[in-house]
């Protein structure tokens, strides 16, 4: 069953075929939806097939598929006598038919001229009766109050470029009188193309931008990449510095050790050799003293002239006694080096760093400053 209705409804409303006609290709359709769409195009000249493309020079002949339209009647009779399966009651958010009593089937189609909406079995007088048959019959809708005149209670068919506003016939001879109006239909394809034009202009703009995204992307891993490798570079460098510096440090350390060591051994040699001479030196003192209180002359004399006569291995060496040792002078040099590696660093830093900043351009702040971005 789900086939055979596939295969005798229009491809243009999806509803069952309405006075069908087929093309010359061999398609069908209701005869009120191909005129729609036929007549969109007498403006190109160019008519084409909405199933297959095909096109035709001039305007296809439209003719009246009888088989189609016997099949159709058998297939509304057999629906008017079979019951509605559970899916053709209306549920929630779906448009009631009007006219049902007790539990409302679901409608498919609205009358414009009727305000009402009707399920597949209200609707057939529509299709039957003839004055029933001009009636507009759109989608099934629950805004039909919105296309109605809230004036005079009547279709809004018409559109006024004016003000800009849907109306009926009447306002169209009142208040909207001597206005620039069109169809409804007409003024809907002008906005259709317009759509087209803005719709292409939209997705050339989401082009162009997804293309600076994806420049932009690439740019902040080429920064990230770059970042990361200066980074490491300048964490190996400094690493580097350091340890020349923690070697010189320790060589100057092992330099003023070994010359304080140096230092000091000579500086107690020459202490021991002071100690002994001056320990000599009272020794003769000693005997100089005994010997100037003695009462032998004899003795005196001759105990004086071998105190007083040294023979060279007994003269007492000079001692030169050098200044203060001391390392004020390494103390101020290294003080001046550590000033000159701080001058020499802060201003390569600074320079480093003026290179590091990068100054982004300045976010728009109007429109117009937006327009020139792009």
């Amino acid at each position: 069953m789900t086939e055979a209705v596939s295969s005798i409804s229009c491809s243009i409303c999806l509803d069952l075929l309405k006075d069908p006609v087929t093309i010359p290709c061999g398609h069908s359709y209701c005869m009120g939806c191909i005129k729609d769409c036929l007549d969109k195009e007498d403006d190109k000249g160019i008519y084409s097939c909405p199933q297959c493309r095909q096109t035709f020079i001039p305007r296809p002949v439209l003719n009246r598929n009888t088989i189609l339209a016997e099949l159709v009647e058998n297939l509304k009779k057999t629906r008017l006598q079979a019951a509605p399966p559970d899916h053709y009651y209306a549920g929630p958010g779906d448009v009631e038919c009007d006219f049902c009593t007790g539990r409302k089937l679901k409608a498919v189609k609205s009358c414009l001229v009727c305000l009402a909406s009707y399920c597949e079995t209200h609707l057939q007088p529509h299709y039957d009766v003839t004055p029933l048959k001009k009636h507009k019959l759109v989608q099934a809708s629950r805004q039909l109050q919105e296309k109605i005149c809230s004036h005079h209670d009547k279709l809004l068919e018409i559109y006024c470029r004016t003000d800009q506003q849907c109306i009926c016939y009447l306002c169209m001879l009142d208040v909207h009188k001597g206005h620039d109006t069109v169809s409804a239909a007409a003024e809907r394809t002008e906005k259709q193309r317009q759509f087209g034009e803005k719709y292409l202009e939209s997705q050339k703009r989401i082009g162009e931008r997804e293309k600076k995204i994806q420049e932009l992307r690439q740019t902040v891993d080429t920064l990230k990449h770059s970042a990361q490798a200066a980074v490491e570079d300048s964490e190996r460098i400094f690493t580097e510095l350091i340890c020349y510096i923690e070697k010189r440090r320790s060589e100057l350390k092992e330099q003023i050790r070994a010359q304080e060591k140096a230092e000091v051994s000579r500086a107690e040699g020459l202490l021991e050799q002071l100690e002994q001479q001056v320990a000599e030196l009272r020794r003769r003192d000693v005997e100089l003293k005994q010997l100037s209180h003695t009462e032998d002359d004899i003795h005196c004399l001759q105990s004086f002239q071998s105190l007083c006569v040294f023979s060279g291995s007994e003269v007492l060496p000079s001692i030169n006694v050098y200044p203060q040792i001391s390392f004020e002078h390494v103390k101020k040099s290294v003080s001046e080096l550590k000033d000159q590696i701080q001058d020499v660093c802060k201003k390569e830093m600074d320079r480093i760093s003026w290179e590091v900043q990068i100054g982004p351009p300045a976010e728009p702040k109007t429109r117009e400053d937006f327009s020139k971005c792009e």
